[in-house]
């Protein structure tokens, strides 16, 4: 067995040998062993699923949480000529029934989606109908509450699991707590012994921490980048610094460029294939890049600001030397972009009157025990931002309240490709009979016509699903367009649970304690960046491996350099009179254009330059004032404001 592995190995992927931890959790999977594998980024996890996928009967499903890395990995795939597709939103119709052809017939081995695709009501409907051998969840500490990276659709992946009868599952992450790993191997019944964890230390990777003053960041920057060979990655907080910094190293002579969520998708495309292909030189980012980037030469990554936390610094520094040769990874340490990381905390913590809006609305809506919504309407309805009110819907979840149905598209679009009466041609009467059903409920406005599908279900009752089955397959025969749009999730209702009178302040106590959570993991991370004993070694056992021998010899602290952080600007608060004008100019806008009073906290936010669903509508962010504190931290400016409005 272990020499066919290994002849497979080679002529599959061209590899001698396996990494440390790759066999191990292969030959687990391929003796039906669902398995957690925990290697540091860029050891190798994505082999363990590739090379058991084309061993495996059947599908694998990879659940990945950005299309960069499903990008990479199908690259990967393709210069090996193993079948692997991806569903997901750059696909244009044509492409998606392709890669679903494709899946169906068997010719695709790997199919890569985002975890949102599962509320697809289409997509539900066809993976249903697939055999599936493997689901494969990357990056998969998102699943786990305790994690830095928690996505509340993480959640669901168990249930879809049982849904669909898959019956083998793989977890992969490089950056597990004790805690995380737990919480991960229960989730999905993974027993201890199949929990495969390499040593996290990587040797040739030389640790700095570095104490400079905003002021002297840029020149100690470009020191640090004349000083290595080869491309690296700087890494910022804000989209305009990544903007400012890549200008001044132009200026410079350096060929670099920014890269955030704030370019199209084109602009960041081209960025990412001119630094993987060395035509630049140095990428100053946000963190939406690096994930999905195997470029082995990276030769530095430099934290011009501090990382979100120390999960996200060993993430990221894991992009550099994956080549095996030498690799620096310096941080320009001061503390005073603190406020904003921590800013970015405070704003996405529900207010109690938010949370008691929410429950409000599912009392008021739910017909007969079901309640049917769509997060961005909910979301300006009860003034929560997106990511937050699905963490809320899914702890309702897990309390019992609400009990997730199905998902549908409230609007279909089709667009006739063959005259409507060539494609009933094609049918004998009683399958004429009903797509005439369907297209006589349907709109046409010039090209596209919208199916009025509440008419067309009292015509047609009970029969949604043959319905969409129906418009699929006459898209399959290329005989016309389908669309589908506004998302609706429906759940069913615990009426008793959800008139508990504590249910609020239990939901509003979780979201404090996981703010104070995420503020100590920051606290954590300044505490890091200033120990006085190796930070090899101590990011080692942070991940819980015990095995690293205690001292790396080649980090600033094992050089002597222990670091000691500090604020390098002290700037001056606004007058109270400019802070009460202000927040006297924001309550009135909102009161004009909302037609609601605000609280304290939404104050907070307009002051600290953050965002809710509120101001987008009431373009509150064009108010002058907007960002008036912005640099200082959250909870001194909910002080001072509280002080001044009740003074």
């Amino acid at each position: 067995m272990e020499l066919d592995l290994h002849s497979r190995l080679n002529q599959s992927f061209g590899f001698k040998q396996f990494r440390p931890g790759q066999e191990q959790t292969i030959t687990q999977l391929l003796n039906g062993r669902s398995s957690l594998a925990i290697f540091p980024t860029g050891s190798g996890k994505s082999l363990c699923y590739q090379f058991t996928a084309i061993q495996l009967p059947h599908l694998t499903l990879v659940v990945s949480p950005l299309l960069a890395l499903m990008k990479d990995q199908l690259d990967f795939l393709n210069r090996h000529n193993i079948p692997a597709a991806s569903i997901d939103s750059t696909l244009t119709p044509e492409q998606n029934h392709q890669v679903m052809e494709q899946v169906r017939s068997g010719e695709i081995k790997i199919l890569m989606v985002s975890v949102e695709r599962f509320k697809n009501e289409r997509f539900r409907h066809f993976i249903s109908s697939i055999a599936i051998s493997m689901l494969v969840v990357d990056e998969a500490h998102c699943i786990s509450e305790w994690g830095h990276n928690f996505r509340p659709d993480y959640l669901k992946l168990p249930l879809y699991c049982q849904q669909f009868n898959i019956p083998l599952v793989l977890l992969l992450t490089a950056t597990a707590t004790r805690k995380v790993k737990q919480d991960m191997a229960e989730k999905f019944a993974i027993n201890k012994q199949d929990i495969v964890q390499t040593g996290f230390y990587r040797p040739n990777l030389d640790l700095s921490v570095l104490p400079v003053a905003s002021q002297d960041k840029n020149s100690q920057l470009l020191q640090n980048i004349l000083e290595q060979q080869g491309a690296g990655i700087v890494y910022v907080t804000l989209q305009q610094t990544a903007e400012q910094v890549a200008s001044f190293l132009q200026v410079q002579g350096v060929n670099a460029r920014a890269y955030h969520a704030g370019q199209g998708d084109e602009v960041r495309q081209k960025i990412q294939s001119d630094f993987m292909a060395d035509n630049i030189q140095v990428v100053v980012a946000t963190i939406a890049f690096g994930m999905g980037i195997d470029k082995a030469s990276i030769r530095f990554v430099i934290h011009y600001d501090l990382p979100k936390s120390i999960e996200n610094y060993s993430q990221e520094i894991g992009r550099a030397g994956r080549d095996g040769s030498k690799a620096n990874c310096i941080t320009l340490a001061n503390l005073d972009g603190i406020n904003t990381v921590e800013n970015f905390v405070y704003g996405d913590t529900p207010e109690l009157t938010a949370i008691e809006s929410v429950l409000d609305i599912i009392k008021s809506e739910q017909v007969n025990g079901l309640w049917e919504v769509q997060i961005l309407a909910l979301s300006n309805a009860c003034n929560i931002r997106q990511l937050p009110l699905k963490t809320l819907l899914v702890q309702l979840e897990l309390l019992g309240v609400v009990q997730p149905k199905h998902a549908y598209f409230a609007e279909f679009r089709i667009k006739l490709i063959k005259a409507k009466e060539e494609i009933l041609a094609a049918f004998n009467q009683r399958r004429q009979d009903f797509l005439n059903t369907i297209f006589n409920h349907t709109q046409f406005k010039k090209v596209w016509g919208t199916i009025d599908f509440d008419a067309l279900l009292e015509s047609l009752p009970g029969e949604r699903t043959r319905i969409i089955t129906a418009l699929e397959y006459l898209q399959q025969q290329g005989w016309l367009e389908l669309e589908s749009k506004r998302m609706t999730e429906v759940f069913a209702i615990d009426r008793a649970r959800l008139a508990d009178t504590e249910l609020a302040q239990r939901l509003y106590q979780y979201f404090a304690d996981k703010e104070q959570k995420e503020i100590a993991r920051i606290a954590s991370l300044v505490k890091f960046f200033e120990l006085d004993s190796c930070l090899s070694n101590n990011l080692s056992l942070y991940f819980d491996d015990q095995a690293f021998p205690g001292k790396c010899g080649h980090c600033s602290v094992c050089r002597g350099q222990v670091a000691k952080l500090s604020y390098s600007l002290s700037p001056d608060w606004p007058s109270e009179q400019e802070m009460l004008a202000a927040f006297e100019r924001f309550r009135q806008h909102m009161l004009e254009k909302a037609g609601q009073p605000v609280s304290i906290e939404s104050g907070c936010r307009f002051l600290a330059g953050l965002t809710e669903p509120r101001f987008t509508r009431a373009k509150a962010r064009q108010l002058e004032g907007y960002g008036l504190c912005e640099n200082f931290r959250y909870q001194n400016i909910r002080e001072k404001l509280q002080a001044l409005v009740s003074g």
